[in-house]
């Protein structure tokens, strides 16, 4: 079976969960789905999507839809940006390209990883289209600012500032695997890729993938014998306002900060001239205790007053939670898991595929709660008891 006609019997974003489940090591699916502690933060950005219900309007002309709107000052294709996603190569070789080349094919923005697998330039030559560059704050400062300096030479439209890792989360999961970066074998680890002959055999041939934006610098790897992640050792979390505001200014084009949850943080970013707010909490990833982003989100936009776009990611599954975020007042969402999947799954078709679900959901979404375009989506759509 072609990975074509594998990705055209994927009806849902869980359908292609469920195949990159079936494909991958638990280690490695465990990388890519699962949260911090409890995942508590993790199954409530799902939960708070499906808390919310669509009040439709009746009676309008619905034959045509146009998903088409001002996403953080240009058009794009529909509401929808690709998140960040590290690592994406451990799930499939040319993973981050395919993802960002359906981005593109899709007339929508993609965001490439301080901890891709891709280096910058080379995902820039595959996938032009709008690019955006996510930046960790990483202790070596001369480091990142190489980084964004290679970002804006390769014509990067964005630089995506996360704020929500000054160390890492406590993913339990990826200890129980024994799953560190940079990658390490032990005896449970390969006893669990053998039971996945195919992925193994695709590492085995086209070599273990790295990060490779940051292989250079020098880890602690912790082996798996302390309790915090290996994810964000490199981080500083030391970095503040005044750091922020240079960043700002050194960089002319748009600037994106990623993992606001916090409305006085926002009214602050949004004074600072920033040019789009995330509201995220990193995918259940970091801190376990918090809210969910959905239900963050309302007071966020409140703060900015219109001061800037306000976008949000986290538990995005279905087309509907694009409609029911922009009727909340985002300007749109971020996903990561879904394409992320759907690449793992069955590459560029994969992608394709998962970019072409939510699509045909949100259209139908629309036609089904009587509104026609982006402009006509509004809070009158969401219903509410209180």
């Amino acid at each position: 079976m072609s990975l074509a006609e594998k990705a055209s019997r994927a009806f849902s974003i869980a359908d292609l969960r469920e195949m990159s489940r079936r494909r991958l090591p638990r280690a490695i699916f465990d990388f890519f789905d699962g949260g911090a502690e409890d995942e508590i933060a993790l199954r409530d950005n799902l939960a708070a999507f499906q808390r919310v219900r669509v009040l439709p309007k009746a009676l309008n002309d619905v034959s045509r839809v146009d998903l088409s709107c001002d996403f953080v000052g240009a058009k794009s294709a529909m509401p929808l940006a690709i998140a960040p996603t590290g690592a994406a190569n451990f799930g499939r070789h040319g993973a981050d390209i395919a993802i960002a080349q359906a981005a593109a094919a899709a007339g929508i923005p993609y965001t490439l990883s301080t901890s891709a697998t891709t280096t910058i330039e080379a995902l820039a030559d595959a996938a032009p289209g709008r690019l955006w560059f996510q930046a960790y704050i990483l202790a070596n400062k001369e480091k990142l600012a190489a980084l964004i300096a290679r970002a804006h030479e390769a014509d990067y439209e964005g630089l995506m500032i996360t704020v929500d890792l000054p160390v890492g989360g406590k993913r339990e999961r990826d200890f129980r695997n024994q799953l560190v970066f940079p990658f390490k074998y032990t005896p449970k680890n390969v006893l669990d890729f053998a039971t996945k002959p195919f992925w193994s055999l695709g590492m085995l041939l086209k070599g273990v993938p790295e990060m490779e934006n940051i292989k250079e610098i020098k880890r602690d790897n912790p082996g798996g014998k302390k309790l915090a992640s290996s994810v964000g050792k490199n981080y500083d979390p030391a970095f503040d306002w005044t750091q922020l505001q240079i960043m700002r200014d050194n960089w002319k084009r748009k600037m994106i900060v990623k993992g606001v949850m916090q409305p006085a943080d926002a009214a602050r970013l949004a004074e600072m001239g920033i040019d789009a707010i995330v509201v995220s909490n990193h995918g259940g990833r970091q801190l376990d205790s918090s809210p969910a982003t959905l239900d963050a989100m309302p007071a966020i936009i409140r703060a900015v007053g219109g001061k800037v776009p306000v976008l949000v990611d986290g538990g995005v599954r279905r087309g509907s939670d694009i409609l029911k975020a922009r009727a909340m007042g985002a300007q749109g969402v971020l996903i990561g898991r879904a394409t992320l999947f759907g690449a793992i799954a069955a590459g560029y078709p994969g992608a394709t595929r998962a970019i072409e679900i939510l699509r045909d959901e949100l259209s139908r979404t629309m036609q089904l709660s009587g509104v026609a375009n982006m402009t006509e989506i509004d809070r009158d759509l969401i219903f509410s008891t209180h």
